[in-house]
């Protein structure tokens, strides 16, 4: 049964999918991701829609990535390898899509949400989006990450931002080319809208035949990403830093929540 962490509303052809943990700055979890995937698949086969926008829910953030309230359990092999493979079955489907996608950055895009903005055919934002791969900070190996980031940048910087995990401004990443359009914050949603409308509008068979190329040429490397994850990604866990670091963080933050009650 859908919840309300992932809303759908249309604007007439264009779906608008919004991930709605405010309050946790839209970082999602295993059942979100897998409620989007469900969304997702009924709007690929649905002929009336005719494009998607990606957002976040309030004005902070599009999307964290993990919420670490959920990633700190994950301490054995079976259950990092399932996190892993959710992961890559979502971004298999999400660019399996043949319609145009854009994503609306209305705040923070943070590890796997900035990989699913990067997902995005096109990326339109305001001058306070921030947006990075802090995931080494976390104690958690960045791999999927720089695939994602490789597909849109120069390895030199995919290895900055994956080796530091510092956070890119709007200003930086519009230079890396990571986003298509800044736009005043107000306007960001309807320009998204916008230009999956335009998008949309052009010959379907060209569109579709081409953005199956794009995946099609970009396939053996996404799948070899996955491959060396799996393999880390034990690694990381069974070691025990990921989790130390996140109850770290978030030990951190519920002082910071106390100390201002």
């Amino acid at each position: 049964m859908p919840s309300n962490d992932i809303l759908l509303t249309m604007d007439q052809s264009i779906a608008i999918i919004t991930i709605n943990k405010p309050e946790r700055y839209n970082a999602w979890t295993r059942g979100m991701r897998h409620e989007l995937a469900d969304r997702l698949k009924e709007l690929a086969n649905d002929d009336a829609v005719k494009g998607l926008v990606f957002t976040g829910a309030g004005d902070k953030a599009f999307c964290a990535g993990q919420d670490f309230t959920e990633s700190q359990d994950f301490g054995d092999d079976a259950t990092s390898r399932a996190w892993l493979f959710e992961i890559r079955d979502l971004y298999d489907l999400i660019r399996r899509i043949e319609k145009p996608t854009v994503a609306a950055l209305n705040g923070i895009a943070a590890g796997s949400g900035f990989q699913l903005a990067l997902l995005m055919d096109f990326r339109i934002a305001h001058d306070g989006v921030t947006m990075g791969q802090p995931e080494i900070n976390s104690g958690i190996p960045s791999v999927v990450g720089p695939w994602v980031m490789s597909e849109r940048i120069t390895l030199t910087q995919v290895i900055d931002l994956a080796l530091t995990g510092r956070m890119i401004d709007c200003e930086e990443a519009v230079r890396m080319t990571l986003v298509n359009k800044v736009v005043p914050a107000g306007d960001v949603l309807a320009t998204a809208i916008a230009l999956a409308r335009d998008i949309a509008s052009k010959p379907p068979t060209a569109l579709r035949q081409t953005k199956r190329a794009f995946r099609l040429s970009t396939q053996a490397r996404f799948d070899l990403a996955f491959e060396i994850a799996e393999e880390a990604q034990v690694a990381a866990f069974a070691s025990g830093e990921p989790q130390q670091c996140m109850e770290e963080f978030l030990r951190v933050r519920q002082s910071r929540k106390t100390a201002r009650q």
